[in-house]
């Protein structure tokens, strides 16, 4: 009958992880608008903490949106005014469902691109010279990755950039080592496994840690492919 207590039926279900009540709420497909790998646990206890600090409703017209916590985090699922009552509309928070995970898989490619520096540094202290893949060819250690078994001391970089399924990337991105024969150097690529879906920007990185961006719009994929060395000139530009 209102919006305030369609918004603490939902934090109720998602409290208690009732499948059947968030059906009811979001409607039976509403998992369908998740982004592929679902929800974060970690953001949904970060949500449940925040609605217990506080959380408000600011109504639009018919229309009302749901802010917890002390930043005023906002529920990207708007509540909409029938002749029924307020009930949550998912569809029409899609495209900020998506936005926001497609900024969130860019953090991580970031964030990524810096671990791979490190990981070269520790690489080179090993073996005085920089790894030319990520993953090393089974049986050795020519990559930055490398299973171990008890007992041995652990490759340059963790398992997660070797993603379980081939061709399924990481956080929505995939990887590559570039290399410059006539100087020596590498650097590393990173782009969105289906642009506009699971990331916009594409990333390079070299041995200086300073991150590069660039949108390459649908032609992402074949731009990549035919980079073969680092040069940051345009459009590439430092990422914020």
């Amino acid at each position: 009958s209102s919006p305030e207590q369609a918004a603490s039926e939902l934090a109720n279900a998602i409290s208690h992880k009732d499948d059947a009540a968030l059906n009811n709420l979001l409607g039976e497909n509403w998992q369908q608008f998740l982004p592929p790998d679902g929800v974060d646990p970690e953001a949904v206890a970060r949500f449940l903490r925040d609605w217990q600090l506080g959380h408000r409703i600011v109504k639009q017209s018919d229309t009302a949106w749901l802010d917890v916590g002390n930043d005023d985090w906002r529920l990207p699922i708007p509540m909409e005014r029938s002749s029924k009552g307020w009930a949550f509309n998912i569809a029409a928070g899609e495209d900020e469902i998506q936005t926001r995970a497609i900024g969130r898989n860019e953090l991580s490619a970031i964030q990524a691109m810096h671990a791979y520096v490190d990981a070269q540094q520790d690489y080179y202290q090993l073996n005085h010279r920089w790894a030319q893949k990520i993953i090393s060819t089974e049986g050795h250690k020519d990559g930055l990755y490398w299973p171990i078994v008890p007992g041995e001391a652990p490759s340059p970089l963790g398992p997660n950039f070797a993603p379980a399924v081939p061709g399924e990337g990481y956080h929505g991105y995939h990887f590559r080592i570039i290399t410059d024969g006539d100087k020596g150097e590498v650097a590393l690529l990173a782009w969105p496994v289906e642009w506009g879906q699971t990331g916009v920007m594409s990333f390079m990185v070299s041995q200086n840690d300073k991150v590069y961006q660039a949108d390459f719009g649908e032609q992402t994929t074949d731009k990549i492919a035919a980079m073969t060395r680092f040069d940051a000139q345009a459009p590439w530009q430092l990422a914020e």
